[in-house]
């Protein structure tokens, strides 16, 4: 699949304006690395990332527009292939990294992954050397009323590397709560990721689906996945009007974007710590949602 990926790259950059202003914009995006404790954050300002870091995902303003997935919609020129049980891949317009797609439902329907890891594995398992993500509603879909993945490639994935640390499925001092699951045995992680959901939805209360960012790769006969159970939407900060940030599941494993210029400049590690503890769900839940799982291992 990955050659039919190159291809379809290839052949809209040159045949779709939109995807090729975006990749105009990502190579010239700068990219600042710090240092947080142990592991680094890449700092990335990318201006045609606006739109999807402020976007109104409020029920109200979500009905108010037509959704930007749904084939009816796409611009004439953008194409994709099918894939797996009812989706198709898109080159994204708006990339943070390198052969960055979207992968979206054939059907218009709430974004969940009730149902849908296996999906999400699969997908993962064809497309060596790259991601796949999974943003909640409330964790940084800018489009929560239509069912997709992201994904893209792992050249610049900075968790990668941070989870070679992780005791057991918890990476110590790591600014943000993560649960990682490895393994080559597809049904036993589904069931272990299905299970850590619902434990989330319980403790947390939100239901049909608790806060979730998830990412995953496939690497070596085994997947690796991340799992950020999420304590709020966006930070304080936002809502101040004093940083233009709003993460996701990119943002969460490493490869943190801000669309102006002025907050890339001023924004600190530490400030991005505190970002990361903020959104990502409270050391006291997070531990009592470990621990049922370790007992039911």
């Amino acid at each position: 699949m990955i050659g039919a990926i190159d291809q379809l790259l290839d052949r809209q950059a040159r045949s779709w304006p939109r995807l090729a202003k975006g990749i105009r914009g990502l190579a010239q995006a700068q990219t600042r690395r710090v240092c947080i404790d142990w592991f680094d954050v890449f700092i990335r300002h990318i201006p045609h990332r606006m739109s999807s870091t402020t976007a109104a995902v409020d029920q109200e303003s979500v009905a108010k527009r037509p959704c930007f997935l749904c084939a009816s919609n796409l611009d004439p020129e953008e194409e994709g292939f099918e894939f797996g049980a009812g989706f198709t891949i898109y080159c994204n317009p708006f990339p943070i990294v390198e052969h960055h797609l979207t992968i979206v439902y054939k059907e218009h329907g709430m974004q969940h992954i009730a149902h849908q890891i296996g999906n999400m594995l699969d997908i993962a398992a064809s497309l060596p050397g790259y991601f796949v993500v999974y943003n909640g509603p409330e964790c940084g879909a800018s489009a929560p009323d239509h069912m997709h993945f992201q994904a893209g490639s792992r050249k610049l994935f900075p968790i990668e590397r941070d989870v070679e640390r992780a005791n057991g499925m918890i990476v110590p001092n790591y600014s943000r709560n993560v649960f990682v699951f490895r393994g080559p045995n597809r049904s036993v992680l589904m069931d272990r990721m299905d299970l850590t959901i619902e434990l989330l939805a319980n403790a947390t209360g939100k239901r049909p689906e608790p806060l979730i960012n998830i990412a995953l790769f496939y690497e070596r006969e085994e997947w690796v996945a991340c799992l950020f159970p999420r304590g709020k939407h966006r930070p304080e900060v936002f809502y101040r009007g004093e940083l233009t940030v709003s993460p996701a599941s990119i943002d969460l494993c490493g490869i943190f974007v801000v669309p102006f210029e002025q907050d890339f400049q001023r924004i600190t590690g530490g400030q991005i710590a505190d970002i990361f503890r903020e959104v990502t769900l409270p050391d006291e839940v997070f531990q009592e949602v470990a621990a049922k799982l370790e007992s039911a291992r």
